[in-house]
């Protein structure tokens, strides 16, 4: 191993967290394990009690792959698992509460990561820097240093580390992708991303006594000490600074990622965002609407134009976003009249969640959320190529993590379809959104440094400085 790896060996062992981590077994980094034809990947999976438990399914479906462990803080719903995966008739893993435990366990060659935001990339790092590859929820990090620091760990280490924007392996984004490329709307100068989804008040929830078998202070991790309440724990802490990112980082990520692929564009030059917390008195304290702009001074002085919306209540499907999903319920429920109640005006997803792409040929609108994209063509807007027969968007999620899996047997991180460094990119303009709304003013960014121009007070939240990290669940600052 280099001298600069070992210095950040060191680094990671004089912290707390990676002496718990790590003990007296040494960096599992240095393995040469390599997989035979028959080997399968074993698979750690923490967190798991909504979307990891889809990561679970999805691995277990996948011949070269096993879930070999699971993770949790909260033994309840390990428990529930635990008897999901017996029904499923899916192998019973080892189980693991503190995900340090799991690090030590030398038998796991790749963790999925499904835990909080704010423990994504702390794990994603501990798990390089112990040889192991990584599977990381989207987004990949809490504020945009950690997203360096993953970024930094997974080619130091040299491992293969997937990002969860599964849109990028649907085979309809792919290939509306692949038309914008060939030029079929022409140059491409704004794209447009739609998160239109209904969410409902979360309301005002009590200090309480923590749950018996949650471990709460693991649950914590890197953030400050706050007492437990119900609306900071399960789902509902994606609303908060501590923990989340709002709406924008929690499904607006997967927007933001398509769009700024479709536009063919990287970190930004200048992020604003506007918007509020609206309609609603309670506990939320991200913006539940917001509107950003992502400008891009391109070379040959040319500008492009990222555009991200998120929407929380009653809305309309623009481009046909969503419209699909909704004629089809209104068409179940019409075939159903006679058996119950018509399901109303709202009937269907309510959801508008894809991107628009405006090019000087046209027009494309890609629906992800039923798997279509759709063209319109010249300025009386004629219908051009499409796929508009809708899809099952379950075949893109279980296609990225076979992805993933082929990847860590085959060791090719060049045909990983969501690899971590165009992660941390999309996840860039995500804090730099959110940093431009809490500040109240927009946010230039070098592109070429990776770094906030002229702004301390926006370079701080872009490192979670209005936070912290609490010892010893600490992002090192050499991995």
């Amino acid at each position: 191993m280099s001298s600069k790896p070992e210095m950040g060996r060191r680094k990671f062992l004089q912290t707390g967290a990676g002496l718990a981590a790590l003990g007296t077994v040494g960096m599992a980094a240095d393995s040469k394990k390599i997989l035979g034809s028959n080997d399968r990947v074993r698979v750690a999976v923490c967190g798991i009690r909504e979307r990891g438990y889809t990561h679970i399914e999805c691995f277990s479906k996948l011949p070269n792959a096993e879930v070999a462990a699971v993770c949790d803080v909260d033994e309840n719903v390990m428990r529930r698992r635990l008897s999901d995966m017996e029904k499923a008739g899916i192998p019973k893993p080892k189980t693991y509460v503190d995900v340090r435990r799991v690090l030590e366990d030398k038998s796991i060659d790749a963790v999925s990561i499904a835990t909080p935001n704010h423990w994504h990339s702390l794990i994603g790092i501990w798990a390089c820097q112990a040889g192991k590859d990584v599977y990381i929820e989207k987004p990949c990090c809490h504020n945009w240093w950690e997203g360096r620091q993953m970024v930094r760990a997974a080619n130091r280490y040299n491992r293969v580390v997937q990002h969860g924007t599964e849109g990028r392996s649907s085979l309809a984004v792919r290939e509306g992708i692949k038309k914008i490329r060939d030029g079929l709307i022409g140059d491409v100068y704004l794209a447009r991303g739609l998160c239109f989804k209904w969410r409902d008040t979360i309301g005002h929830a009590p200090v309480q006594p923590v749950p018996a078998g949650v471990h709460y202070d693991l649950w914590m991790g890197p953030a400050p000490v706050h007492a437990f309440t119900r609306n900071r724990f399960h789902y509902n802490w994606h609303w908060f600074w501590y923990y989340g990112n709002g709406d924008l980082g929690n499904q607006g990520i997967h927007q933001v990622d398509i769009a700024r692929w479709g536009l063919g564009v990287g970190f930004p030059n200048r992020a604003s965002a506007v918007g509020g917390h609206f309609m609603f008195d309670d506990d939320q304290e991200t913006p539940n609407t917001l509107n950003c702009a992502f400008e891009y001074d391109l070379p040959n002085g040319k500008r492009k134009l990222l555009e991200f919306e998120v929407r929380h209540w009653i809305t309309n499907h623009e481009a046909t976003i969503g419209a699909w999903q909704d004629r089809k319920a209104r068409e179940a429920a019409t075939a159903a009249k006679a058996r119950g109640p018509r399901l109303g005006a709202l009937a269907g997803s309510r959801n508008t969640i894809g991107e628009i792409f405006y090019g000087s040929k046209g027009y494309m609108a890609m629906d992800e959320d039923n798997d279509t994209y759709k063209v319109w063509l010249g300025k009386d807007a004629e219908p051009g190529p499409g796929s508009d027969v809708g899809g099952d968007f379950s075949k893109a999620n279980l296609a990225h993590f076979r992805n993933f899996i082929e990847c860590v047997r085959s060791r090719r991180k060049p045909d990983l379809r969501a690899p971590i460094e165009e992660g941390y990119i999309s996840c860039t303009l995500v804090h730099l959104a959110n940093a431009s709304y809490r500040l109240g003013r927009p946010v230039n960014f070098d592109p070429e440094s990776q770094t906030v121009i002229n702004d301390a007070e926006a370079d701080l939240l872009m490192r979670d400085g209005d936070r912290g990290y609490r010892a010893p669940y600490v992002v090192p600052d050499e991995v």
